[in-house]
């Protein structure tokens, strides 16, 4: 995947963080839920991209 792709999942973090920020200071439970769903989905996303990046130095390798 490319960079735009990463610089996606790195803003989707972010906004995240700033969800479950405002659900703390407004205790909205829900809204603070959301923003930690976001990071986890992020998380996930970026552990894929960096699987797929290792994937391609290995094929990359035995192409040599």
């Amino acid at each position: 995947m490319g960079a735009e792709d990463k610089v996606s999942n790195k803003a989707e973090e972010l906004g995240g963080k700033v969800k479950e920020g405002a659900g703390r200071l407004t205790d909205d439970e829900r809204l603070e839920a959301e923003g930690r769903a976001d990071q986890s989905k992020s998380h996930l996303k970026q552990a894929g991209e960096k699987l797929k990046d290792g994937a391609e130095k290995v094929k990359d390798a035995f192409k040599d």
